[in-house]
């Protein structure tokens, strides 16, 4: 049977608690005669137990924290493995490149970094990144994995995405926090993106980040509609998106970090 941590920490203490008096009061009463003395003593026996039961009491509370933080990680861990795997079946059904929202996961990664995001945000732009299309597993294969331009029809289904995927990430109380990048990578810096229509800083900043490496992977990688482009016109592309897609300072910290950036996206194959 399992102990549950707070009792167990309280046990120890009370049971230090009355050993300790038992003990060092009938010690004192033995060694010591003189009412003044042994009320000297009793001071100072009264504040080592304090400093013994403080030490021994913040390394119970320090052993049992550091354990529960090892069990977040692996639940932690686990969630991610369990999302990962079902990004990469979405990948397959989108007819993504091999390990498309791992490869856009990295390199957003990256570029948050050298935009001083860190911590917790930087964990759920991870996260973000990752589920960037989750909506899409509601729209139908004619839409998602046409060969050609859309209709105007179509355009407006599959323009319904970032509002399904926040609408699925709200449902799970892990997952609400991350729903910046599915939300809003299809924003515009100039605000005539979708589904919001939101400007310049009132569009996240992991969205923000997110979409300078989505248009990147998007232009420079195959795509069932398209051939890649030579990386000069991918460049050329987004120094022209700045601005008026693309949020034009993380285009420039983009470029100029571009190699160590794709160096990350590269390593999921290697």
């Amino acid at each position: 049977m399992k102990i549950n941590p707070q009792f167990r920490i309280a046990f120890f203490y009370v049971l230090i608690s009355v050993l300790w008096i038992w003990f060092s009061d009938r010690a004192l009463n033995a060694l010591v005669h003189g009412q003044a003395e042994l009320t000297l003593l009793q001071s100072i026996k009264g504040g080592l137990f304090v400093l013994v039961t403080g030490v021994v009491l913040y390394w119970m509370i320090g052993r049992d924290l550091s354990r529960l933080g090892a069990i977040n990680q692996t639940l932690r861990d686990g969630h991610q493995q369990s999302l990962r795997v079902l990004v990469s079946a979405m990948d397959i059904r989108h007819k993504e490149t091999g390990d498309h929202s791992d490869r856009v996961m990295r390199m957003a990664a990256g570029l948050a970094r050298f935009a001083g995001v860190q911590g917790e945000a930087l964990h759920n732009l991870m996260l973000g990144a990752l589920l960037h299309d989750i909506g899409k597993l509601a729209l139908p294969d004619a839409v998602l994995i046409k060969p050609g331009k859309l209709d105007e029809n179509e355009m407006t289904l599959m323009r319904q995405h970032p509002q399904i995927g926040y609408d699925l990430l709200q449902r799970v109380d892990f997952l609400r926090g991350v729903a910046d990048i599915p939300y809003s990578h299809h924003e515009r810096w100039d605000g005539t993106g979708y589904p919001q229509g939101l400007r310049g800083e009132a569009i996240p900043l992991a969205a923000r980040i997110f979409s300078v490496v989505d248009v990147w992977d998007a232009v420079i990688t195959a795509r069932v509609y398209k051939p890649a482009w030579p990386e000069a016109d991918v460049l050329d592309y987004l120094r022209k998106a700045a601005g008026s897609q693309l949020d034009p300072n993380l285009v420039a910290l983009f470029l100029q970090h571009r190699e160590d950036i794709r160096k990350l996206g590269d390593a999921v194959n290697g």
